[in-house]
């Protein structure tokens, strides 16, 4: 039980201040234990946030899964749209998203290869998933495709990236308008005809 809330009140510390910023008394403080008693689950700051990274990348991996598994009826067009407000809205009000997110874009240095390895592993994962849903979308002729399935995938991905920048970067009226600019010639981009359905 310990565990689990040094592990939230990690999450809170390193999604706020990052991992620079987030100290192991605050943490403690936040849990009311002592610091040294964090030093019986974890060697130390660095172990305690790779562990909070990994169950932030499982936890973001099941909310992917989730969505698309749970979209199958819908338009695929409403599907991808809305993945990407869901995106931004976990942003906002999900410390999990927050802290994945600002961890995979800004890891600290001597951290890098470990963080940047689950990173690369989401962005793949995702990747996967996607591919049969252009697959399974374009079959269905609820759209035709103007380039393959994994170029699509692959294209909104970097869509994806663009918001994810935007999110860490820019205000809320900037990140809708690029997002909505994005969107519009994506979708336009990959389908047959660019009648946008």
């Amino acid at each position: 039980m310990t565990l689990n809330r040094i592990k939230q009140a990690a999450l809170t510390q390193f999604a706020v201040n990052g991992y620079e910023g987030a100290s192991l008394a605050h943490i403690a403080n936040e849990v009311g234990i002592k610091k040294q008693s964090i030093y019986t689950h974890f060697s130390g700051k660095d172990e305690l946030f790779l562990e909070v990274f990994k169950d932030s990348f499982g936890k973001e991996l099941q909310f992917v899964n989730q969505y698309f598994g749970s979209k199958q009826q819908d338009p695929f067009k409403e599907v991808l749209h809305n993945f990407l407000l869901q995106y931004l809205d976990r942003y906002e009000q999900d410390s999990n998203t927050n802290f994945f997110l600002r961890t995979v874009f800004f890891a600290p240095l001597h951290l890098k290869s470990e963080v940047v390895e689950q990173g690369n592993s989401f962005i793949d994962q995702l990747e996967e998933m996607l591919i049969p849903l252009f697959n399974a979308a374009n079959l269905e002729n609820n759209m035709r495709l103007s380039v393959d399935e994994d170029t699509a995938a692959i294209a909104f991905i970097a869509v994806l990236d663009g918001l994810f920048m935007e999110m860490l970067f820019g205000n809320a009226e900037r990140t809708m308008r690029r997002l909505n600019a994005s969107w519009s010639v994506y979708w336009s981009g990959i389908q047959q005809g660019s009648e946008g359905t």
